[in-house]
């Protein structure tokens, strides 16, 4: 597995991250996830449509929950043709607890707490701590990433204007 260091903090220390660098361009790596209702998830599942994926660490925390409810706002204004995945390391049960008490409808929750399929797969797996690096990717229906950002800092959030945007584009 490929490691990579120095490319992100947890609360200022660095941190290494397991598995490539994905980037514009890429096509979408696969992955295995659970959803809420422990039915399986994998890239396959949403064909055909326009991607906002958002790796987080945990809901349970403030930035996470800032994050998450902020693209369930903006989940409006992208129309059916857009997905917003959130994935994390949760349980499934954690997760679906937290959108309800959050009312979060609009995004889907993802736990890769079984086998870490995704953080691998798309390079946000912290290897120190088993968690998903906060990180954001733009897949286009065609199955390429269109945009990539990879936070520096994981207690920061995410360019939301730059993923919008990048989704807006393929849905234009």
């Amino acid at each position: 597995m490929k490691e990579r260091k120095n490319v992100v903090t947890l609360k200022g220390n660095p941190v290494t991250l397991l598995g490539p660098e994905i980037k514009a361009g890429d096509k979408a790596p696969d992955f295995a996830v659970v959803a809420n209702d422990l039915s399986g998830r994998t890239l396959a599942d949403y064909a055909g449509k326009v991607l906002i994926i958002a790796a987080v660490p945990s809901l349970d925390t403030p930035v996470c929950d800032m994050e998450t409810r902020r693209f369930n706002t903006e989940a409006a204004g992208l129309g059916d043709d857009v997905v917003i995945l959130t994935v994390s390391m949760d349980l499934p049960f954690a997760q679906a607890r937290w959108c309800g008490a959050a009312g979060v409808e609009a995004v889907q929750t993802l736990s890769d707490h079984r086998d870490a399929s995704f953080g691998q797969a798309w390079g946000v797996l912290i290897k120190e701590v088993r968690l998903l690096s906060r990180a954001v990717f733009v897949v286009g229906r065609d199955g390429k990433v269109a945009h990539a950002q990879y936070v520096k800092e994981v207690s920061e959030e995410p360019d939301y204007a730059a993923a919008l945007d990048a989704a807006r584009k393929l849905t234009a």
